[in-house]
């Protein structure tokens, strides 16, 4: 699939740019989020993003619930049962690390830290000890896949890749059809309510043309989020996910690094600790629109077969 999609140095070339700067895109390592927040409000902030609303969700501390029109950056609290908390002998961590922060819930006692501040174990996440529950904190973002359904399906132009290889909307021209909503196998566009035109995350193109980070990645206390050129993060986090495996972190594993899956490839992909699915993301993603041409083959001979028929029946009629 890279192969017929193009490949990951080729991606911005594909798109018509001749002279462009390499591909940039985000490395997220969930191993060292602690759900702060940060990204979500500098994203808020610099893109003039609305809020999505104050009222109680009752989804602990996830009060934006998932990525939309108003919410490009999303952090998740994923809470799930323990079991082996308990088990845990109390004790100290020696020092204070990122999973201990000191907030209720967090930091369990009795948990065996690594240099890295990770727990040593099967399981790595931050837990509380008293009711057994694990939580799980990544920063999702738009994908910026290497073969996006959405700019197949906008019939404006107003999806567009950009010369980082990057995909942008462009709001002045959206029409509100709503195609790329549910042509994105992630679920990360939407469409705004008081005007119906789509909304995601641009990687902060502005900034990017000025030679900036990022605002998520630039707020990032803990370097969760790394911005770059995406084939130095995917070597950066094949080398990461080698060092936790290393300390005994076997649950590691990268979620859109592999530039032969089934979307060619994701510019924003992620280190998690868990199957993808505990995270809300699609274990086996696939561009929606993969089989566009072969239906407009099909289409097309349809087509033709029936004018055929037309025509024939037309002929038959004369004689």
């Amino acid at each position: 699939m890279g192969s017929l999609w193009g490949r990951l140095d080729d991606v911005t070339g594909d798109a018509g740019y001749v002279d462009h700067e390499p591909r940039m895109g985000f490395f997220t390592d969930t191993s060292v989020c602690i759900g702060c927040k940060a990204c979500e409000v500098a994203c808020k902030e610099w893109n003039q993003v609305p809020d999505d609303g104050f009222e109680l969700t009752g989804m602990s501390y996830d009060n934006t619930q998932a990525l939309g029109a108003s919410t490009w950056r999303h952090v998740a609290f994923v809470e799930k049962p323990f079991e082996t908390v308990a088990a845990q002998p109390p004790q100290e961590p020696p020092h204070p690390t990122t999973t201990d922060l000191g907030l209720p819930g967090m930091g369990p006692p009795g948990w065996d830290t690594h240099e890295s501040g990770l727990p040593s174990g099967e399981d790595q996440a931050t837990a509380s000890g008293d009711g057994g529950i694990r939580w799980l904190m990544s920063s999702d973002v738009c994908k910026h896949c290497t073969h996006a359904a959405c700019l197949d399906v906008c019939p404006t132009g107003s999806l567009f890749r950009t010369e980082f290889g990057t995909v942008v909307v462009q709001p002045d021209i959206c029409n509100g059809c709503g195609y790329c909503v549910p042509a994105c196998p992630y679920g990360v566009i939407d469409l705004r309510e008081d005007d119906g035109r789509a909304f995601k995350c641009t990687l902060c193109y502005d900034r990017l043309k000025d030679g900036q980070t990022p605002a998520c990645a630039q707020a990032c206390p803990t370097e969760s989020i790394q911005f770059g050129e995406v084939g130095e993060l995917r070597e950066r986090a094949r080398l990461r996910v080698a060092e936790l495996h290393d300390k005994g972190v076997d649950v590691a594993r990268l979620y859109g690094a592999d530039p032969d899956d089934g979307v060619g490839g994701d510019g924003a992909f992620f280190l998690l600790l868990d199957e993808p699915e505990v995270y809300g993301l699609p274990p086996d993603p696939v561009v929606t629109t993969r089989d566009l041409g072969s239906m407009w083959k099909h289409v097309g001979a349809a087509a033709s077969a029936l004018a055929a028929v037309g025509v024939a029946s037309f002929l038959g009629r004369r004689r």
